[in-house]
């Protein structure tokens, strides 16, 4: 059985004293939850604050991006080392904005997920297809490619330690979502992908969650199919109560 996941992206939304008040928020909406694990993700200013807040509540902290190197000259960056101490156990890696705005690769997304792995955090490993993509017929195609990509070099034992996320891209901020079919389809393909790779077991331990206009309406369509094991939440995360809603459709069918 496959615990099932809850993350918050807040991107570049809240300031550190904005955050303070949504954390607080969603401890005092959501009790400790065995069922289910909640990870929220707020921008790098406001980890600190959050951590603070969320410290005992049983939900985890999390990083929207990380550098592969340990330290250096990389003006703007923060490596996995610095995410550990100040209390990460998440980190998303290669979201699509990140691949969109920050040209994001398939290369670059392999070394972090590594970097995280070395210093135990868990990647939230992002993949998914533009609307072109899918309207080529294509969609499978680039999910596994991405996906060979983003793996390359892992062991077994670090996929099932990992959680992949599937995002289509034409659904990420638009109000489009793919319907609950679309998506448990393609995290079938995703989970026969890791399977072809790293075999059977794995491929039903790791975690795949979904990522794409997840809202309280569609939350519990899309989180009850058996191949989704939770949601990577945008937009909806910034509201406590809507969060919430979505955490509570992941746990009760």
């Amino acid at each position: 059985m496959r615990t099932p996941l809850v993350a918050g992206n807040w991107k570049m939304y809240k300031t550190p004293s904005e955050a303070i008040v949504l954390a607080e928020a969603v401890v005092k909406e959501l009790s400790v939850q065995d069922e289910i694990d909640i990870v929220l993700c707020p921008p790098f200013i406001a980890l600190g604050v959050v951590g603070q807040v969320i410290a005992g509540s049983g939900i985890g902290l999390g990083a929207q991006d990380l550098h592969w190197e340990k330290e250096g000259a990389y003006t703007g960056e923060v490596s996995a080392e610095m995410l550990r101490d100040i209390g990460c156990r998440y980190v998303v890696v290669g979201h699509s904005e990140r691949r969109q705005y920050f040209a994001e690769t398939d290369e670059s997304v392999n070394r972090k997920s590594s970097a995280a792995l070395a210093s135990g955090l868990t990647p939230i490993v992002c993949v998914g297809e533009t609307l072109t993509q899918r309207e080529a017929g294509r969609a499978n195609s680039v999910v596994a490619a991405q996906l060979e990509g983003a793996l390359l070099g892992l062991y077994a034992e670090q996929v099932r330690a990992s959680v992949l996320a599937y995002q289509p891209v034409w659904a990420i901020g638009t109000g489009r979502t793919a319907t609950p079919s679309q998506a448990e389809e393609m995290h079938a393909n995703v989970r026969r992908i890791v399977g072809s790779l790293f075999g059977a077991d794995i491929a039903q331990a790791v975690r795949i969650l979904y990522g794409g206009s997840v809202k309280p309406e569609n939350a519990g369509e899309l989180l009850h199919r058996s191949e989704i094991d939770g949601a990577l939440v945008g937009g909806a995360s910034l509201q406590a109560d809507s969060f919430a809603s979505i955490v509570r459709a992941a746990r009760w069918p």
